[in-house]
């Protein structure tokens, strides 16, 4: 099965030579699966040629918010709509989780509650399950026939569900610790309050699910589902 990596931002240069860009993160994340990968780097404005060019779709994280006024954004949710109307399975993470649900009629808002940084826990309906995240802005209001399936006192949509056309989640399950270390010391100190990125320093080397949701996002990608 073939995936399409929609790359919506590029990893710290200063990361890129020990970790790769974010979809060699992902190709990571998926390794053992037999997935085909091929990379759009939609944040330079390349796009795929029609949602036919992948059996299934995944929009990465990105440093920048789904409702600013970037050239790409109109065409990416343009693609993220067709995608849902030709049944394509779409994953969306962090700002592919936002932009998904803005571009199928939700909310998304730099939060007033400020940032989530480091290992978070969720609750996924009663089971418990810690992921990594790294996010100011969140889904605020969900789009028509949207379903929260992971949620937190600070995150309330945490993870959303669109049938079968749509599995979104706002934590990164392609983010290890020292992947976590490294964004707090590019893009953390000045921006991100220093008491939150000392306590994610705290939990580096504490236990995350990303195998749990690469195993999740397979087995969705997998299913059957009906046009």
């Amino acid at each position: 099965m073939k995936i399409g990596i929609l790359q919506t931002g590029h990893t710290p240069e200063e990361l890129q030579e020990e970790f790769g860009e974010y979809s060699d993160l992902f190709q990571a994340l998926f390794a053992g699966h037999d997935f085909e990968f091929e990379t759009y780097n939609v944040v330079d404005g390349v796009f795929p040629e029609g949602i036919e060019s992948a059996q299934g779709w995944l929009v990465t994280g990105s440093k920048h918010g789904a409702y600013e006024d970037h050239d790409w954004i109109p065409p990416l949710e343009d693609f993220i709509r067709a995608s849902v109307s030709a049944s394509a399975p779409i994953i969306g993470i962090c700002f592919g989780h936002q932009i998904i649900a803005q571009a199928l009629g939700g909310k998304v808002e730099k939060f007033s509650g400020g940032w989530a940084v480091g290992r978070q826990t969720y609750d996924f309906a009663g089971t418990e399950i810690s992921l990594n995240a790294w996010h100011q802005d969140q889904v605020t209001e969900l789009p028509p026939g949207a379903v929260t399936i992971a949620s937190n006192d600070f995150c309330k949509n945490a993870a959303i569900v669109y049938g079968d056309r749509a599995l979104t989640v706002q934590a990164h399950p392609e983010f290890d610790g020292l992947f976590i270390d490294g964004l707090i010391n590019t893009r953390g100190r000045g921006v991100v309050p220093d008491d939150l990125l000392d306590a994610a320093e705290d939990t580096l080397a504490e236990p995350v699910a990303n195998q749990t949701l690469a195993d999740q996002f397979a087995d969705f990608f997998r299913q059957e589902r009906t046009q």
